[in-house]
């Protein structure tokens, strides 16, 4: 078989000299012309610690490429940091990241036609970007996870982002003092790395390396440590043996690789952010995976790590205790994964687990046993009801409770919470709607961790709850309803409620309704006029125009499902 069997259009044909005399310009020799080509892409930028680290990996990985007789070369696509646009109008370009970051490298890998992928994500939106254009490509691919960040500390306090948010609202309420506040945020992020808790960037690190789609240990080995450098070397072997195999995608991201996934963020208590995009990384690979997955799945998996947020402890923790695959034993062994599915390595699941060492529950207590969980099942709850027709996504990891009924406070967009918070206008009891901020209202379907965290750090987050057509942080705890469609914006029923109706949520019969007689809520919904989108240009217009709400992943194209 041509292992070069993309790269040789444009090395290997002498109609076309331009691209060769290119190549040759860059320093390429006869014998690095006929090695296949592996993109090396990169998300690296200066602008953010979850990213900050990544160009030099990059090149790194290049030098460790080029010495298994294959030819690397590395290329750049964006990232939006989350931790930074988060609360103000940037975050509204952070989904949609997902796909300009799906396109750029589906754009570079075909039109130069390099023979293999291997990926470099940081932060949130990057992984799923990256495995989308894997799927749509095709071509032998592995995702690197970039690493989580060491915890900060101040006054012997450990530290990471979501301190740093909630810092904002015990300021607010007057908790702590401006010196506090200042020495908080400056401590928090002490490095390189992606946000260290069971926030999104991890959750999805996790999830692909369940998935079978990254190297075992990428999603926990930190970003500054050897086993982060030794990983590169590994990929290096891992993309040859992925080319001479001809192994791809298709064979790796199958139903059962993607129920695999789901299991394992499931059994982590995962952000809420893996619901949408481990939905779209299915629909890109042509297989149908819907909320009703996730759902099922949850009832049958119970939560067993006490991971930041809702609970104590960091990646880090864990990696200092074995790391992820050491909880894949345990999920495989108790029958909770398909030990038969292909990875990577070009092993299975079961394969690479085979000489990990047996998860010890006496000497951590990070992971606790299947008979002692934390709840017992999963964290993720589907919700569906007058208010969310076709479902909303909850997440509760059983400290919340599992029942909610309130008046509602209603807020268009989330800059409105904070000066109600600010105003003290949110009550005990109150249950807080934020709405527009969905894929088509935001544009983009911004994350709420900014009103979450005030409302956590305002000494409210145990006696309110809030639900959004927006999404949430993998950083954001409490009693919260996000993804709810349809959307506010597209005339959903949320777009209808009014201060002080009454809100039911109920987590036991999953359901939330909007507790009005149906002939006012139908009147209100003949007066409803449909606001204009608060774009009107640029990459936020084409993708309010494009994307398909949040029960569908909110991908901007159109897949056929196998």
């Amino acid at each position: 078989m041509e292992l070069n069997k993309y790269s040789k259009t444009v090395t290997q044909d002498e109609t076309q000299p331009a691209a060769q005399a290119m190549l040759f310009g860059i320093g390429l020799t006869e014998k690095k012309m006929k090695q296949p080509f592996v993109g090396i892409a990169s998300m690296g930028y200066d602008g953010n610690t979850c990213n900050m680290h990544l160009n030099g990996l990059a090149y790194a990985l290049k030098d460790e490429v080029n010495k298994q007789q294959l030819t690397g070369l590395v290329f750049n696509t964006i990232g939006i940091s989350d931790g930074i646009t988060n609360g103000t109008d940037g975050m509204r370009y952070s989904l949609v990241s997902r796909e300009l970051i799906a396109d750029s490298i589906e754009s570079m890998v075909d039109a130069h036609f390099y023979d293999a992928l291997i990926a470099l994500p940081g932060c949130d939106k990057n992984m799923p970007g990256s495995v989308m254009a894997m799927a749509r490509l095709n071509r032998p691919s592995i995702m690197v996870y970039g690493g989580t960040i060491a915890p900060g500390y101040y006054e012997g306090k450990e530290l990471n982002i979501v301190s740093a948010f909630e810092a904002l609202g015990e300021k607010l309420a007057g908790k702590i003092s401006d010196i506090t506040f200042k020495n908080i945020i400056k401590n928090a992020c002490p490095g390189a790395g992606a946000c260290g808790g069971m926030y999104t960037a991890n959750t999805m690190a996790v999830a692909i390396e369940a998935m079978g789609m990254s190297l075992p240990y990428s999603s926990s080995n930190p970003a500054i440590s050897k086993e982060k450098l030794d990983e590169l070397a590994d990929a290096a072997v891992a993309i040859k043996i992925l080319i001479e195999k001809n192994i791809v995608p298709k064979d790796i991201m199958t139903y059962k690789a993607f129920e695999n996934a789901i299991t394992a963020i499931t059994a982590l208590g995962g952000s809420t952010n893996a619901v949408i995009h481990l939905i779209a990384m299915a629909k890109t690979v042509g297989i149908k995976i819907t909320l009703d997955d996730f759902q099922r799945i949850s009832n049958e998996t119970p939560l067993i790590a006490d991971f930041k947020p809702g609970g104590t402890y960091l990646m880090q923790s864990l990696y200092e205790k074995g790391g992820i695959p050491m909880v894949l034993k345990y999920l495989l062994k108790i029958g909770k994964l398909h030990g038969d599915c292909l990875t990577v390595t070009g092993k299975t699941i079961a394969e690479n687990l085979e000489s990990v060492p047996e998860i010890d529950f006496e000497s951590q207590k990070i992971i606790f046993p299947i008979d002692k969980p934390i709840k017992i099942t999963g964290h993720i709850q589907i919700l569906y009801g007058n208010l969310a027709e076709k479902g909303a996504v909850a997440k509760l990891t059983g400290k919340e409770g599992d029942y909610f009924k309130g008046p509602a406070k209603v807020f268009d967009g989330e800059k409105e919470l904070i000066k109600g918070i600010s105003e003290k206008r949110i009550v005990a009891g109150d249950v807080i709607v934020i709405r527009y901020v969905g894929p088509k209202g935001g544009p983009g379907m911004p994350e709420m961790l900014k009103p979450t965290s005030a409302i956590i750090g305002a000494g409210l987050g145990k006696s309110v709850a809030l639900i959004t057509d927006g999404r949430f942080s993998g950083g954001t705890h409490g009693f919260v309803v996000g993804h709810i469609c349809p959307e506010a914006i597209e005339g959903g029923n949320i777009a209808l409620v009014k201060d002080g109706d009454i809100i039911e949520i109920d987590a036991k019969t999953n359901s939330i309704n909007l507790l009005i007689d149906d002939a006012i809520l139908q009147e209100r919904k003949s007066k409803f006029v449909k606001p204009a989108l608060s774009v009107q240009k640029g990459v936020l217009y084409k993708y309010a125009a494009l994307v398909q709400d949040a029960s569908e992943g909110c991908v901007t194209d159109e897949f056929t499902i196998n």
